[in-house]
């Protein structure tokens, strides 16, 4: 939004239309704006740190105190309304209360900084807000959480780093260059302004491009080139470029996945504020995943490969140490198998001819729903093309030796072979598209114990690498082939209540009585019911995402869940997750022991006992929803 918008917009909301011009222009220039999807919780009650004030353009946020699962004080803040400021007047920058997003919500963020400034110039604007605190006073809760807060200290504060944003980790000196200027001119330029980067621009002033360090030492110095060959040949282009009100997560996985160390950070024009490294996140964080990604990246071995994908249980542990939430860590893990995959393939199609038809390498399991953990094995397969009868034996047994190769490297990396044969090398999982129609059709119309288990497992697909439109086609097989089989839920839904989460009869954990992991329960078996749960809704109403959370939330997006219920599913098993992969961690970096699923109550603490019973009697409430639903056929869709 240009700038007159944001000055315009914001002489109309209290108290900034207590300002004067000058300051008021003085606010709109230093406003940011940020998105947020509907039902998101933005702050937390005597949690969140706030650096900014914030205020609605479009939407709507609810915001309360939550106190024995009440909410008290509850008020909705609607367009124009202003949130923070009487948390960073008035409770050292702590959220006073918890805000969610009703609504698809854009918000106007100011910094503390100038919105402390404008504090300080202007009486009339600070007096809003003491008003408005001592009404507030006169609350029984807000006493009570005001003088809660002021008994906590920064120890007390969730690290969250992953969940910052990129505001103040990026330096904002930007250098230039033209695309005819010489590579040598720009490592001058480089050279004297102590920058590792220059953005490039083309003849009309815009970003076409950039150069780093690393672009002048592989593509010219060590690739012999001139000196006066132009800048437009070594730059990288496009400018990969990421929000400024983007979470450092979200600039980790841009840089792990396009295999970069420098990132540009814009603005909401899209104009470039400055460029972020690997290095400022490496300083500011501690560690860095990009660093591990881009060593996997220039690994030339499969020992090599291996060797850097030891190193990720220690960086998972201290993700973990620093606050990262579970689905982060899911989808770090998996980002790291699906550069290994990815790597992996690439160096056998090398070493193999051309391949015979275009072909899709898929992943199922947890690998398929992105939630991989540090335990796990390989489930995966291949479909290509339907070719001729005439030629189907040969193409493959193409598809089958690529398949043995990638697989047994796989295994030598850290990926177990499935023990129940479910791989790529395996030729009842490496068949042409018509086949895999086949497969799930027959599973679907048969819904024997033996089919349901291979739904279980195959319905959860996506890519790993490949020719796309032969996944997105073997989908809509997929859902067209539900149709009309009501049955078939039915079936699922039974197989999932025969499982109970391990409670007893009291509402107490329930752990094993014997055996090698005699008083423990599994903690995987419980989640496995939230997947399953998650699964049935997800292919009964055409829900294309595999992940279990992302099927939650279009479920509840689709009336299929309502929000409380999405909410409690939701967190219980991101709650386990995180207790599952600490454990795995645990075991890995201080036991010296391999990871499992298997947690001892009696070292959990007191309330994460109780949260994890809360946890499973959420799943009891979904199991009961299934019972409901599907005592009687239910089309779908």
């Amino acid at each position: 939004m240009q700038h007159k918008e944001r000055f315009d917009f914001l002489s109309t909301v209290s108290p900034f239309d207590l300002l004067s011009q000058e300051d008021l222009q003085t606010a709109a220039q230093a406003l940011s704006l940020s998105h947020h999807y509907k039902d998101m919780t933005l702050f937390v009650q005597n949690k969140t740190q706030l650096n900014s004030v914030y205020i609605v353009f479009q939407g709507q946020l609810e915001q309360y105190i939550l106190e024995n699962e009440h909410k008290l004080m509850h008020a909705l803040i609607d367009e124009r309304g202003i949130y923070g400021g009487i948390s960073i007047l008035f409770n050292k920058g702590i959220s006073i209360r918890t805000v969610r997003t009703l609504e698809d919500t854009t918000l106007y963020r100011l910094q503390k900084e100038p919105f402390l400034s404008l504090c300080s110039k202007n009486v009339d604007f600070t007096k809003y807000f003491t008003d408005r605190f001592g009404q507030r006073m006169l609350q029984k809760p807000y006493v009570s959480f005001i003088a809660q807060s002021a008994r906590c200290n920064e120890d007390d504060l969730p690290p969250g780093f992953l969940n910052r944003s990129l505001h103040g980790l990026f330096s904002t000196e930007i250098l230039t260059c033209r695309e005819d200027e010489t590579v040598q001119e720009v490592a001058r330029s480089m050279t004297r302004a102590k920058r590792s980067s220059v953005i490039v621009l083309d003849q009309s002033g815009n970003h076409s491009g950039l150069i780093t360090d690393h672009d002048l030492r592989q593509k010219v110095v060590a690739s012999g080139m001139p000196f006066d060959i132009q800048a437009r040949e070594i730059m990288s282009t496009p400018l990969v470029s990421i929000p400024a009100d983007a979470q450092v997560f979200e600039a980790l996985l841009q840089m792990m996945q396009q295999k970069i160390k420098h990132i540009a950070v814009v603005d909401e024009a899209s104009h470039i504020q400055g460029i972020a490294t690997e290095q400022d996140l490496l300083m500011a964080q501690g560690h860095s995943p990009v660093f591990l990604m881009n060593e996997i990246h220039r690994a030339e071995t499969v020992a090599m490969i291996a060797s850097r994908y030891q190193q990720l249980p220690g960086l998972i542990k201290t993700l973990i140490d620093n606050g990262a939430r579970a689905g982060h860590l899911n989808r770090i893990i998996t980002a790291f198998s699906d550069v290994i995959l990815k790597k992996i393939l690439e160096g056998a199609l090398k070493e193999l001819p051309k391949p015979p038809a275009r072909f899709a390498f898929i992943v199922f399991g947890s690998e398929g729903r992105k939630e991989q953990t540090l335990k796990t094995d390989q489930d995966n397969a291949i479909i290509f093309e339907d070719v001729p009868d005439s030629s189907l034996q040969e193409v493959q047994a193409y598809f089958l030796d690529l398949g043995s190769r990638v697989c047994s490297r796989l295994n030598d990396v850290g990926f177990a072979l499935c023990e129940y044969e479910i791989m790529a090398q395996n030729p009842k999982w490496c068949q042409p598209l018509k086949t895999w129609k086949e497969y799930f059709q027959t599973w679907i119309r048969t819904a024997e114990p033996e089919a349901l288990l291979q739904a279980s497992i195959f319905f959860d697909f996506r890519i790993g690498e490949g020719d796309a439109s032969l996944v997105d086609e073997l989908r809509l097989s997929l859902f067209s082939s539900l149709s009309g089989w009501a049955g078939f839920f039915r079936h699922l839904a039974e197989n999932a209540l025969y499982f109970k989460p391990p409670l007893d009869f009291f509402g107490n954990l329930s752990v094993r009585s014997k055996g090698e992991f005699k008083n423990t329960l599994d903690i995987k078996s419980p989640m496995r019911l939230i997947v399953d749960f998650a699964r049935l809704y997800a292919l009964q109403n055409k829900i294309p995402q595999t992940n279990t959370l992302e099927r939650l939330r279009e479920m509840q997006f689709q009336n299929v869940l309502d929000k409380e219920d999405h909410d409690e599913l939701a967190h219980a098993y991101s709650y386990m997750m995180q207790m599952r992969l600490a454990h795995q961690i645990a075991n890995m970096t201080e036991k010296n022991i391999p990871p499992d699923n298997y947690i001892n109550p009696k070292e959990l603490t007191h309330i994460e006992q109780q949260a994890l019973k809360e946890s499973l009697k959420r799943i009891r409430m979904a199991q009961g929803k299934m019972r409901m639903e599907h005592t009687q056929d239910i089309g779908i869709g």
